[in-house]
């Protein structure tokens, strides 16, 4: 994880819309972005991302995040600003490479593409290798390209998406009523699941039943309690997107909220690290409340296909806020 520290803290781009067809009242179905313009736009993030990490300024790359990711993002950076305020003295650049390009053709804004893409951060063909799946959006047309989603997943469970006989792919509506679970009320359902465990209708692996069971674990241990408050968000930024595969479901991002908060019995005190601590603005004497961002990624079935769950197959999240009592 510390790997993308700049990311995480626990885990956009000025560019014209070239090549664009721009319609008055947006109606036209378009490309939502040329190939070349996509891989500029990942080019000038992977180039601000790297000026960030090396000096732990989260202004260097604030134009190039949004949504769940910039949260993640820039509360990192905030934090090793503080705890590394001569930059980060392990920076490795990063390097993402092999970019395949997934860009659907669709009306109005948001636009958004994926980018699916190697990175330097594991070894490649061994039991560790990962794509980096990147959600780049743009709000309108006076707006930069911005990565809203990172996941990172393993090779080989990226999922094959559908294209038209020109190669472009097909964004999924936030009311799909054609998948199993519509986008829209994906974050809704994941925080409710969290929570209780229903709907049952997502997958079991380590961020569903998993998280439960770890999470359970350390609701109480001696000295110690630990509750969990999960949030929905699904408006403006956070909006989820998503992208038609072929096998008639679809690969959709989604973002959370949630809280954890711990308590200590009398004589003890929440251990804080300095990552969190450089995020605080008050004094832990017995209860530590940290505030997380979170993003999935998930493929969801068509509706009448047979497969009702929805699997989670990525999460990244980070620590973006905190607060001692």
């Amino acid at each position: 994880m510390r790997a993308v520290v700049g990311l995480a803290a626990v885990t956009s781009l000025s560019l014209t819309a070239s090549g664009c067809v721009t319609v008055h009242g947006e109606l036209a179905v378009v490309p939502t972005a040329q190939r070349s313009e996509a891989a500029r736009a990942l080019k000038v993030f992977t180039d601000a991302y790297n000026a960030a990490d090396r000096a732990y300024d989260p202004e260097l790359d604030a134009g190039q995040v949004t949504g769940a990711l910039g949260a993640i993002n820039q509360a990192g950076l905030r934090s090793r600003s503080v705890t590394d305020p001569d930059g980060n003295p392990r920076h490795v650049p990063l390097e993402l490479t092999d970019a395949k390009f997934t860009i659907p053709k669709k009306a109005g804004w948001p636009r958004f593409f994926l980018a699916d893409t190697d990175s330097n951060r594991d070894v490649d063909n061994g039991p560790q290798d990962n794509r980096w799946l990147l959600v780049f959006v743009r709000n309108g047309p006076d707006r930069a390209w911005e990565v809203a989603y990172l996941t990172i997943i393993a090779t080989g469970a990226v999922p094959v998406f559908k294209t038209d006989g020109d190669g472009w792919g097909e964004a999924i509506r936030p009311d799909d009523k054609a998948l199993a679970v519509a986008p829209n009320v994906l974050s809704d359902e994941y925080t409710s699941y969290l929570k209780t465990g229903e709907p049952a209708h997502f997958a079991p692996g380590p961020h569903t039943d998993g998280w439960r069971t770890e999470r359970q674990k350390v609701a109480r241990v001696p000295g110690f309690t630990q509750q969990y408050v999960d949030q929905p968000l699904k408006d403006g930024d956070f909006a989820p997107l998503g992208l038609a595969t072929k096998d008639g479901g679809a690969l959709v991002f989604f973002a959370s909220r949630f809280f954890d908060r711990q308590t200590a019995a009398k004589g003890l005190r929440p251990r804080v690290s300095a990552d969190v601590q450089a995020l605080m603005t008050t004094t832990v004497t017995n209860t530590l409340t940290k505030e997380w961002m979170s993003n999935q990624a998930v493929t969801v079935p068509r509706t009448g296909s047979g497969a009702a769950q929805v699997d989670v197959i990525g999460r990244l999240q980070g620590v973006t806020g905190a607060v001692g009592s």
